[in-house]
């Protein structure tokens, strides 16, 4: 396949990583690995993963995506099921052949899923029947699925750079600056705090993410860690950081004026993006395992979408030799992507941006699509420069026919609206005793909606008392827009969630059709728990214009 190379000459910059970690952990001098390409066609040449990853977004906007992909056969699959997760990790990164040690990919995997999980699995599989099984990527230290990346990517974002770091080839440091829907930013900020000569700063759309979302990033310890509100929602969040990144004259200020180079965590970065590849072949094998599933037999993945990054990585890991046959693409009120997969246009003209009770999919610009889009044209990137022209400034494109039959036989969508999300949330749990938070739900019912007789692996995403506003409205009957009643609404997203537990603990013990795990998931973990006690250190609020942004990271 022909790729197309233009104008931009990469330049990568690197960073060090945590103090503890710098062991022997940098990449051989004569292993190039897998090369990658980028969707735009603007790279004259390809960069390993490891630059690929610190570099995060190509000249010209495009992203990364690996020149080739591996292949696993059924017993490279099935074998993962006997190995601790990092195990799994470690073996799909190889599998990658990414340009780290083999040595170094072992170290940071074990340090990466460890016991900053709350469980052993690190994921966890929950079967509500025969066939509709629950996987729970928030066992993390912030309870969302955002950490089986972000505990993985600032490791590797260091440790692939470690040796050059000892032949005197970094003298910089590093700002990442994350704009975020809700849960990335804490993942990111958790993840690279105190990373020695890295700094990140993170964006929010203030009032458009969960007081639990909000608090967990404005009490965030670390010395290299900024947040700021912005006024607007995500995606004037998501366009401004990208406008920073697209000023030359501001990249090269940072660079002459402070030494630091800008670098991104948002879904837009394969470091991202891999570790979530790996969860979907992972499962796969943990199915097979459990009985769930007969080796070799197909399955369907329904995943709550918003920026398309989750959905991505399990159509990744169904051409590396997962037997998946549906993907099932979940939306909520805004359902820009439904309409897309549903129709072949994709328009946000005139479309209003709804707050939902899934803020983390209250997104009109899904990044992710590109990568998409570019391998299912052929990588194509005349086709991708266009398109997203087109979405630049007219709001809108529309995919070729062939295209269009592509994401039509790779993908079914439907959204659901918001009382329907609440409502849903009451059903799963008066019927299996099962508490899922408000994204889970949009995914379990277009499951319900669209499912066959495959088996359909549902991806949760996020802890229930992450969003315990919504969740008593459901367990209570409330409309979506409905106020709290008097009686809760004063209280903290803590002492809600408290409120919460109590009484789903007392429906649980009337509840005969509860499922084994029912009373697991009821827990709150501590890191949510503790929120009410911690100091809030980031209060301020800007707008989402170039100049606010770039003074703010001044």
């Amino acid at each position: 396949m022909e790729n197309t190379f233009k104008a931009h000459k990469s330049k990568v910059y690197f960073c060090a990583i945590r103090k503890e970690d710098a062991y022997k952990l940098g990449s051989k001098e004569n292993k190039q690995g897998c090369r990658y390409i980028d969707t735009r066609g603007l790279c004259d040449e390809p960069l390993t993963f490891t630059e690929a990853v610190i570099k995060g977004i190509a000249e010209g906007g495009g992203l990364f995506v690996p020149e080739v992909l591996p292949h696993l056969s059924m017993e490279e699959i099935l074998s993962l099921s006997k190995m601790p997760y990092h195990e799994r990790a470690a073996y799909i990164y190889k599998a990658f052949d990414i340009d780290l040690d083999d040595e170094a990919v072992d170290a940071l995997m074990k340090q990466t899923y460890g016991d900053n999980f709350d469980d052993e699995d690190i994921c966890p599989i929950t079967s509500l029947n025969a066939q509709t099984h629950i996987l729970e990527l928030w066992h993390g230290p912030t309870s969302a699925f955002k950490d089986m990346a972000l505990q993985c990517l600032p490791r590797f974002f260091g440790a692939g750079v470690a040796h050059l770091k000892s032949l005197g080839k970094l003298d910089h440091d590093f700002l990442i600056l994350v704009a975020t829907s809700g849960d990335t930013g804490k993942a990111a900020l958790e993840g690279f705090k105190d990373i020695d000569g890295v700094r990140i700063g993170v964006l929010y759309p203030d009032g458009g993410v969960s007081d639990i979302q909000r608090k967990q990033m404005i009490t965030q310890s670390g010395g290299n860690v900024m947040v700021w509100g912005v006024k607007g929602n995500f995606d004037a969040c998501q366009t401004g950081v990208k406008n920073v990144f697209g000023s030359k004259a501001f990249n090269d200020a940072l660079m002459k004026e402070h030494k630091v180079a800008l670098s991104s965590a948002n879904s837009i970065n394969w470091g991202r993006l891999l570790p979530q590849i790996v969860y979907y072949i992972s499962a796969y094998a943990q199915m097979v395992k459990s009985g769930n599933v007969a080796a070799g037999e197909p399955i369907d993945v329904c995943v709550p979408t918003g920026n398309f990054g989750n959905i991505l990585a399990a159509w990744y890991a169904k051409q590396i030799g997962v037997p998946i046959e549906r993907l099932l693409c979940a939306s909520n009120e805004n359902h820009v992507l439904t309409d897309f997969i549903n129709t072949g246009t994709y328009d946000i003209a005139s479309r209003e941006f709804k707050l939902t009770p899934s803020p983390s999919m209250d997104i009109l610009v899904s990044s992710n699509l590109e990568r998409q889009l570019f391998e299912l044209t052929g990588r194509d990137a005349s086709k991708i420069n266009a398109w997203m022209s087109d979405l630049k400034t007219k709001k809108a494109f529309r995919i070729d026919a062939d295209t269009f039959a592509k994401i039509r036989q790779a993908y079914a969508a439907d959204y659901v609206d918001n009382d329907t999300c609440l409502a849903t949330i009451k059903r799963v749990f008066e019927q299996t005793g099962y508490l899922a938070d408000p994204h889970t739900a949009v995914a379990l019912e277009v499951a319900d909606r669209l499912s066959t007789d495959n088996p359909v692996l549902v991806v949760s995403t996020a802890h229930w008392a992450k969003f315990g506003n919504n969740v008593y409205r459901a367990l209570t009957g409330l409309a979506a827009n409905e106020d709290l009643p008097e009686a809760v609404s004063g209280l903290t997203g803590c002492q809600l969630n408290n409120v919460i537990a109590n009484i789903a603990s007392l429906a649980l013990d009337a509840n005969d059709n509860r499922i084994p795990q029912a009373y697991r998931v009821l827990n709150v973990p501590k890191n949510l728990a503790n929120l009410d006690t911690a100091k809030a250190r980031f209060e301020n609020v800007i707008n989402a214009d170039i100049e606010s942004i770039e003074q703010a990271v001044r």
